[in-house]
């Protein structure tokens, strides 16, 4: 998922940014209310962490403004106010969820997992194209039952690909799905990434199915032949 995680404190934002990163996710991982708001106005997201107290713009705010927006990602609020009455101000601002700090890295884990689920995103724990899986809990991919663990960055390009299947993707697509803002990928990160990904993928059958498609960038894509046997 490509979540926005605002924190002011970068003691706290750069293990929460690891440890999401790890589990799989692209991070936004910003420190203040501002630059939140810019990027909601230009950039859709699976999920939102947002630190109660910024400075500028509130996490609240942030959250209501996001509401008013119209959008529905789930909104997961990060705090150290735990009384009744300011957890009812978050939720009456949008919130979806509520986590008082100092945050325990495994339950914000289990948090998330549970607040993908009401994502309008969400496919449920596995993606499926034809006979190929993608675990998201795991990150591993299976197919004719071998299975291949993948590393984040590679999980993260083969979701991209199996949520756009058959779709062209550019370099530049892909880079901004991949890459938190702010974070700049070497020239040839995207070529690397996809030579690696399609090592994964010829361990279970499927390298064929990474494609490149000349001068505009790559398709996940099923080969003629298998689809025809799946029919």
């Amino acid at each position: 998922m490509l979540i926005l995680l605002v924190e002011d404190d970068p003691a706290q934002l750069e293990p929460l940014r690891a440890a999401l990163s790890k589990a799989g996710h692209t991070i936004d991982a910003i420190g203040d209310g501002e630059t939140a708001q810019w990027l909601l106005s230009h950039k859709d997201y699976d999920l939102l962490v947002l630190d109660w107290m910024l400075p500028h713009v509130s996490g609240v705010q942030l959250c209501q403004g996001y509401r008013q927006a119209g959008k529905t990602s789930p909104v997961l609020m990060l705090t150290a106010k735990d009384t009744t009455s300011d957890k009812v101000i978050g939720l009456d601002a949008g919130a979806d969820d509520y986590l008082v700090k100092p945050v325990d890295v495994l339950e914000l884990l289990a948090r998330v997992r549970a607040l993908a689920r009401r994502s309008p995103l969400w496919q449920g724990d596995t993606l499926t194209l034809e006979d190929l899986y993608l675990n998201l809990n795991n990150l591993t991919i299976e197919r004719n039952q071998v299975s291949v663990q993948l590393s984040g960055r590679e999980f993260q390009l083969m979701e991209y690909l199996m949520r756009h299947s058959r779709q062209v993707l550019s370099h530049n697509q892909i880079e901004q799905a991949l890459w938190g803002w702010g974070t700049e990928p070497e020239s040839n990160a995207v070529t690397t990434l996809v030579r690696r990904l399609r090592q994964r993928l010829q361990t279970v059958g499927a390298k064929d199915w990474l494609e490149n498609v000349y001068g505009m960038g790559y398709r996940l894509n099923v080969p003629e032949k298998i689809e025809e046997l799946s029919q």
